[in-house]
């Protein structure tokens, strides 16, 4: 069964096919720049272990013509992997926010793409540019079923004491007002592959994504039942470019006594604090230069978001009444030997013993920076969302 999996954002395309139930991609790429005089397409192509890279620059106006010049792409006379558009059986797409409605990947109908708009004010950023890409596979790829995978779906099943504000319950019942988390399909994916590796199905973990934006999840037997993010992104682990958590008193003293509108107070809580706030710089890799050339401020800034992440192992460890693994995974969770170091030592009493050489030594896959003797796993596995998205587009689809 081919398989596209499509993540649209607001001017891009990223997307992976897939011949099920091989889990290797047949070709992947990344349509960038779109709306702007100048786009970009970056098309791969993976035969026999073998990587050819096709790059294009062209005008692309708008969404569509981005997917199309895609199709053309995936049928190409000499490097197409599929003959004809009507060759896709199905396109599982990224969405966002799933509010309560959606908590399991669902065919997309008329009704559920306007839940999907219903949704838009508590997403606007990414669930219209979602919706869109929807749209847009369904002229190129018509006989294809399109699949909607929620990134809120798999943070459902938080019990209410979890998800729940303490603000007076009409806003939650008449507006909506709740946690629902983000990265879910990250978070479900690493969460399965560590059971797996630890070869157990009641497993307790905390596992840990960080990439620009950060969240923890605290899963026990397969289910998410706490993370850090909330209503929005904004709330949690120090970010990039967000602050995580921060004193709502901070934000009225912003508005009322120092002149902010609603508007700049949420572009600089977004796009402006966290590490960029804190450092000038939003990317980990940096930071830690600008913490070798003896900079202060990004040296407190790795303290800082080090810390933050300590806390939070903390509270999901008493949440979830013991701890079989932590798991570190996504860009700066797989690559920085530094975070997960600052993390994990000191962290004895948890069960927690964690081993520097390991930690930095590098190898593909899954593999554990905990000590021998160490009562908690601690594990580093790569994050991989579009085969999360294919495998649950694949399984509903075969009624698995």
């Amino acid at each position: 069964m081919n398989i596209l999996v499509i993540n649209t954002g607001s001017s891009s395309i990223k997307y992976q096919l897939f011949n099920m139930p091989d889990q290797l991609p047949l070709c992947s790429g990344l349509v960038e720049r779109i709306g702007l005089d100048e786009g970009n397409i970056t098309h791969k192509i993976f035969k026999n272990g073998i990587e050819e890279v096709i790059k294009k620059t062209l005008p692309i106006k708008d969404h569509e013509i981005g997917l199309m010049e895609v199709a053309k792409l995936l049928t190409d006379a000499e490097k197409g992997v599929i003959k004809d558009p009507a060759d896709i059986e199905a396109v599982g797409h990224r969405v966002v926010h799933g509010g309560e409605a959606f908590a399991a990947t669902t065919i997309i109908t008329d009704a559920v793409k306007e839940k999907i708009k219903e949704l838009f004010p508590l997403a606007p950023l990414h669930n219209p540019p979602n919706y869109l890409g929807i749209q847009v596979a369904e002229k190129i790829f018509s006989k294809a079923k399109q699949v909607g995978v929620f990134d809120t779906a798999f943070h459902q099943t938080m019990p209410e004491k979890a998800f729940r504000y303490a603000i007076p319950k009409e806003l939650y019942t008449q507006k909506a007002i709740r946690a629902y988390g983000f990265h879910g399909t990250s978070h479900k994916y690493v969460s399965v592959e560590a059971a797996k590796y630890l070869e157990k199905k009641d497993t307790k973990l905390i596992t840990i994504h960080l990439g620009n934006g950060c969240s923890m999840t605290a899963v026990d037997a397969g289910r998410s039942v706490d993370t850090t993010m909330g209503f929005g992104p904004v709330s949690g682990l120090v970010m990039g470019t967000r602050s995580g958590d921060i004193d709502a008193s901070v934000i009225f003293h912003l508005i009322e006594q120092l002149g902010y509108s609603a508007k700049e107070v949420s572009n600089f809580l977004n796009k402006q604090s966290g590490m960029i706030g804190l450092t000038g710089f939003s990317d980990m890799r940096d930071v830690t230069s600008a913490i070798a050339e003896g900079n202060k401020d990004a040296a407190l800034a790795i303290e800082l978001y080090s810390y933050r992440i300590k806390k939070y192992i903390g509270a999901y460890a008493a949440a979830l009444n013991g701890l079989d693994a932590i798991v570190f995974t996504a860009g700066v969770g797989e690559n920085s030997a530094l975070i997960r170091e600052k993390v994990c030592t000191n962290l004895d009493f948890l069960g927690i013993h964690f081993d520097a050489e390991k930690n930095n030594t590098r190898s593909n896959g899954i593999r554990e920076i905990n000590a021998e003797n160490s009562p908690v796993k601690v594990l580093v596995i790569p994050t991989n969302e579009e085969l999360e998205i294919v495998n649950q587009c694949y399984e509903l689809l075969n009624g698995q």
